[in-house]
């Protein structure tokens, strides 16, 4: 019979917000739980990912994501998995004797991979990529981080033609372990008849970024029509602000005055524990391409002076502070939550939340616009053929460095 659930204790325990949600460890996973009315929705992540991977094993996460799932494949469950750069995500809404049956599932599926379906889901993961597309964003991570890491989720999955049995059941019994994981459910308790067995591990920090960009800010050239910009923040509540901030005043510039754009938008995404990507995107006609490259560029230069008004920031803020208002907030952030659990990152109490939004000044605003820009690679519109320089943007002044189209390393043999 599985081990009952348990209340908080030892190094697994979380240390968390009581208000918000219970909690407990349930056969050797931190689970985090907060009713709601309706049906139970519960979802188990482990802290591995794509940014885990070597090139050479691309595709292992997401090749365990897929066995792991198999035996579902009938069921008439709301369920899903996701494979992230640094979590996997197992998920499922319904009765809670359905999402019994789904956790245990899952969980009796990572103890023992269907490893007979391996080339078929191989092949699943070769048509699904095939399918999917690339976004006007899909190469920075190459850019930014190389063949390594982070950077991978620019790479076709190559593992999904030579990954063996061995190494995938090896990778499902180091990575998706009890001590790896965290357990979220919208539930007032703990539902009775869970069997999460998993073996023993540790928990596996997120790895350090690797970095190609011998010098910041640094630009590239992507297809026409697209203007991203990313950049590599510490994880703070004013670079949180600070996303919505320009987001507002690229809609501003771009679209409703310049009407050059259709989207113009920014957002902050948290990369590990410490760090976040924020990613800025327009979109442009061809012959509006120079236009929007240079408004992009200006509405950095104006945040970065400070040039921010005090009812901009304010608008923002009340905006953010509008989730509070949300049914039932502690089954609403459980997700989150537990993600920040996983990686290891601070979970705060509303009124901490509260607090640090009401702190944030539009000087700090101007401080994240600084370090962002100091950090940011740039992708301007038009692709340079093979062996050409690449030309600076036109219309701005002081551009960005290109970023280096060759490596001062190279291969030897075969081994990879």
């Amino acid at each position: 019979m599985p081990d009952p659930p348990t209340a908080p204790t030892g190094p697994a325990a979380p240390s968390a917000p009581k208000a918000l949600f219970s909690q407990a460890v349930t056969q050797g996973i931190p689970t985090l739980y907060a009713p709601r009315p309706g049906e139970i929705t519960a979802g188990i992540f482990f802290r591995v990912g794509r940014a885990d991977e070597t090139l050479a094993t691309s595709g292992i996460t997401h090749l365990v994501e897929h066995l792991a799932l198999h035996h579902l494949g009938l069921s008439d469950l709301h369920y899903n998995g996701t494979t992230s750069n640094t979590y996997t995500h197992f998920h499922v809404t319904g009765t809670q004797a359905e999402v019994v049956t789904y956790l245990n599932t899952v969980c009796a599926a990572l103890r023992d991979l269907p490893l007979d379906r391996l080339e078929t889901e191989k092949e699943i993961l070769r048509t699904e990529a095939a399918g999917r597309g690339n976004g006007p964003d899909s190469q920075l991570p190459l850019w930014r981080y190389g063949a390594q890491g982070y950077g991978l989720s620019s790479y076709s999955q190559l593992g999904t033609w030579t990954l063996t049995p061995d190494q995938v059941r090896d990778w499902a019994r180091t990575h998706f372990t009890r001590d790896n994981a965290v357990l979220w459910i919208t539930s007032a308790e703990i539902p009775a008849g869970l069997d999460l067995t998993l073996p023993a591990g540790t928990r596996i920090p997120a790895p350090a970024a690797s970095s190609t960009l011998p010098v910041t800010p640094a630009f590239i050239h992507g297809d026409d029509g697209h203007v991203v910009f990313d950049a590599v923040l510490r994880r703070s509540t004013a670079a949180t602000v600070f996303a919505q901030v320009l987001s507002r005043a690229l809609f501003r510039d771009l679209r409703q005055e310049g009407g050059y754009s259709y989207t113009a938008q920014a957002d902050y995404s948290p990369r590990d524990a410490d760090f976040a990507t924020l990613t800025a995107y327009a979109d442009a006609l061809p012959k509006k391409q120079d236009a929007v490259v240079g408004g992009f560029v200006d509405a950095f230069a104006r945040l970065r002076a400070g040039r921010v008004e005090q009812s901009e920031l304010d608008a923002v803020r009340g905006k953010m502070l509008k989730m509070y208002d949300t049914p039932d907030l502690g089954a609403a952030m459980l997700p989150s939550d537990a993600l920040n659990l996983l990686t290891g990152h601070p979970i705060l109490s509303p009124e901490e939340h509260r607090a640090e939004l009401a702190a944030v000044t539009v000087a700090d605003l101007r401080e994240v616009a600084r370090a962002a820009w100091a950090d940011g690679l740039l992708q301007v519109p038009g692709r340079v053929a093979t062996g050409r320089a690449a030309h600076r943007p036109r219309g701005i002044r002081n551009p960005p460095s290109p970023a280096p189209g060759t490596s001062p390393w190279r291969t030897n043999g075969a081994r990879w």
